[in-house]
Formats: structure tokens, C-alpha cells, sequence
């Protein structure tokens, strides 16, 4: 977006565009219900409620900021089509909207988008099309098509109307929580954030907005510390819902004045939130949505003067999405089960003699620790000219203490295991 664009969106009556936003997304798309979590509270120390964005029309909030776009535009600009570039869940909120103002719409995604988003986008009615490894690359090719084919582009985020839908979320957070203390929002390209973070500091500048990203996405990190938009060399996270590249200009713009911290979450902290909201409540989470439930274990809340002095902050993180695929979701159970010592694996040497395998499996039954899998090879062991065989073994534990007890069970009669994991 050229500066001069940004600075006449700045000029904006904000809080006026943000209610005409509500006011088109009103039956459209949900008014979600904030839930609390208790774990999570006990879990930080602070009140957790949670905006479940990904229980939203589509699967996401991205439905906000695409329906508020196209519910702007002229009848004309409508009949010559709509093209957009997305990681999946922006693309569903196109099509969707595009489908409910009977425009054809053409969607270009990065050729690592998950199939589900894939489908999902197909399923309203869109045309998809596959380009570029990362985001920035379909988005490129986006705005090419739109420029020779007279389409109308509708950007993921840097675009005032779109972050205006986003901001809706705001404002419902500000209805529903009238003592919100903080909110906690994952930054991509930030539409999101910036919406929100206008929206929050236009009604209650109070209110702390933190934005939250993946230790493998830096651009937000080097641009606010830059002072100006800066493009990560490489983006690197299973989070692909907020794997941008380069933040917008506006949005940049809107979160370097309204943002008032920024927390980056490991894979580890994603993949375990993930977890724990499936076991916890029941609820399926993107890996984007869950950056910022990883960010509330990593928050500085001590300057909130007025809430130390109540003695609690009450902090709303939004959950983005919910869109994952089952193959994703299955590889994140096993991460986060090893990363919580849910599961263990480990390898030892038994004497090539009969019996030994019950001899383990009568350890293990003792230990209480379920077995998942046995690997018993001969061509592993360390001597080939050894009387021994390697036995590989994954078992279900109940944490880091219990992993030990098993291993110590093992020494004790013997053996000497090595943990793999």
C-alpha cells in the first residue's frame, strides 16, 4: 500500500466505520461467546477467557474482514469479479462472502496450503488456484491478475475495510468483558491485530493490546524494532496461517501506534496449546489460532497499575481459527504428548535368549506404562557378532516423573535403556 493511501486511512473516523463494519456483518457472522478457562487461569495466575474465533462462520475470523470488504463495493465492481491471495482461511471468508453477493470469485493460495482449506474454499464456490511457495508469492500474482483482468482485489489485510471487519471483534470483547484488562492477538500479516488494536484503543485505550507471533516468523519483531515494515529473510513455523513474510504498510502503521507489547511463542508452546484445548475444552484449534494461548505463559503484565491493585488481570486471547487438517492435527497430538512427557521412546539391548521380551513387557506392566509400540531387531544391535538383539519401545506415560521412574525400572533389572524421546 503507497504512503499516501496509508495516511488517508489514518485520517478515518474510526469508531464510525467500525460500527457501520458490525452493523454489515450483523446476521452474517457470528457474535461468538466468550468462554472461561480455567485451566488456563490456573495455569498463568490471571483470569482466561477466551474469543473462539475458530468456532466462526468458515472456521475463522477472516470472514469478518472479506464480508465488510465486498459488502463495500459497487455493483459494478462486483459483476467484474473478485480475486484474492490467502494461506486458506481469508480465502474461505472470500468465498464465501463473494457467494453471498453473487460474485464469482477466484482465489490464489500458496502451494503448501493445506488440502483441507483447499477443499473447504472449492466447497463455496470459488475458483482456486495454487502459486508460489509462501503467501507473498500468490499475492503477488493476485494483484497481476486483478490489474489485467479488471477483477477487484481483495487484500488479506492491508486494507482499511478489511481490518475494520476484523475490529468487530474488538468491540465484542469490549461488550462482553467490560473489565478486560488485556488482549492477545496473533499477528501475520495484521489485519487482525491492527483491527482489533484499533478498535480496542478507539473505545477503551486502557486496554492493553499484545500481539503475539512464532519464533520462525520475525518480520513483525524486526519492523516494530526497526521503526519502519521489514521483510523476514525466512519464515519458518507449522503456524502457516501467520507465516508472512512482510507485514502491510497500514497494518504496520496501526500496531507500531496501538500495540502495546509483542510475546514470541516456540513450536513447542503452538503444539501443546493445541493439546490442551482438545483435552481441556473440547475445541479444535489452528496452529495461528493457538500462538496466542502459547503467548499467556510468556506475558508481562506488570504495568497494569490499576490491575495489580484489584489484584487480577482479566485477559481475553482471541483464537483465530479452527481449521486444521487431520493429518496435521494427528502429528501435533504426538509432538505435544512427547513434548509433555505424554509419550516415551526408547531403545535398549537384550541378551538374544528366550524370554526376554515378557521380561520388559513384566517391567513395564509394573511401571504402568502402556505400550504403544514393540520393535524387535536383530541387525540393530551395536555387535553383529554379540549374542543381542535391539528392542525399540514407545510407551504412554503420565509425565516427566513417571518417564524416569521407567527408566530407573529398567536399569534396576539390568538394562540400559536410551530415551530417543
Amino acid at each position: 500500500m503507497e504512503q499516501k493511501d496509508v495516511l488517508q486511512a489514518m485520517r478515518h473516523d474510526h469508531a464510525a466505520e467500525l460500527k457501520l463494519a458490525a452493523s454489515r456483518l450483523d446476521g452474517t457472522a457470528k457474535h461468538t461467546q466468550i468462554i472461561a478457562s480455567p485451566v488456563l487461569s490456573e495455569m498463568t495466575g490471571h483470569t482466561i477467557l477466551l474469543k473462539p474465533e475458530n468456532l466462526q462462520v468458515t472456521g475463522s475470523f477472516k470472514i469478518r474482514g472479506a464480508y465488510n470488504k465486498i459488502a463495500s463495493l459497487t455493483d459494478e465492481e462486483l459483476e467484474r469479479g473478485i480475486v484474492t491471495a490467502s494461506a486458506g482461511n481469508h480465502a474461505q471468508g472470500v468465498a464465501y462472502a463473494a457467494r453471498e453477493r453473487g460474485a464469482k470469485a477466484t482465489i490464489l493460495m500458496p502451494e503448501i496450503t493445506p488440502p483441507l482449506k483447499v477443499d473447504a474454499t472449492k466447497a463455496y464456490g470459488a475458483e482456486v488456484v495454487l502459486h508460489g511457495e509462501v503467501f507473498d508469492e500468490a499475492a503477488a500474482y493476485a494483484i497481476e491478475l486483478s490489474q489485467n483482468e479488471g477483477m477487484t482485489y481483495v487484500p488479506p489485510f492491508d486494507d482499511y475495510e478489511v481490518l475494520c471487519g476484523q475490529g468487530t471483534i474488538g468491540m465484542e470483547i469490549l461488550e462482553d468483558v467490560p473489565n478486560v484488562t488485556d488482549v492477545v492477538v496473533p499477528l501475520g500479516g495484521g489485519g487482525l491485530g491492527a483491527g482489533v488494536a484499533l478498535a480496542i484503543k478507539t473505545f477503551r485505550p486502557d486496554v492493553r493490546v499484545i500481539g503475539a507471533i512464532p519464533e520462525g516468523s520475525p518480520a513483525w519483531r524486526k519492523s516494530l524494532d526497526a521503526g519502519r515494515v521489514m521483510a523476514a529473510d525466512k519464515v519458518v513455523t507449522s503456524a502457516e496461517g501467520v507465516a508472512v513474510r512482510r507485514p502491510g504498510d497500514l497494518t504496520f502503521a496501526l500496531l507500531n501506534e496501538f500495540l502495546d507489547d509483542l510475546v514470541e511463542v516456540s513450536e513447542r508452546d503452538i503444539n501443546e496449546m493445541i493439546l490442551l484445548m482438545l483435552e481441556k475444552h473440547k475445541m479444535v484449534v489452528e496452529a495461528a489460532g493457538a500462538v496466542s494461548l502459547a503467548a499467556l505463559e510468556h506475558l508481562n503484565l506488570r504495568s497494569r497499575k490499576f490491575a495489580e491493585a484489584e489484584g487480577d488481570h482479566v485477559v481475553a486471547p482471541i483464537m483465530s481459527g479452527g481449521n486444521i487438517d487431520t493429518v496435521t492435527i494427528g502429528a501435533v497430538i504426538q509432538k505435544g504428548m512427547i513434548a509433555r512427557g505424554r509419550i516415551m521412546n526408547f531403545e535398549v539391548e537384550l541378551p538374544d535368549t528366550p524370554g526376554q521380551l515378557v521380561k520388559v513387557a513384566t517391567i513395564l506392566a509394573k511401571a504402568r506404562a502402556n505400550v504403544i509400540a514393540l520393535d524387535h531387531d536383530q541387525f540393530k544391535a551395536n555387535g553383529h557378532y554379540t549374542n543381542s538383539v535391539a528392542l525399540g519401545v514407545t510407551v504412554e506415560t503420565n509425565g516427566p516423573e513417571h518417564i524416569e521412574q521407567v527408566l530407573q525400572m529398567m536399569r534396576e533389572a539390568g538394562y540400559t535403556p536410551k530415551r530417543i524421546y
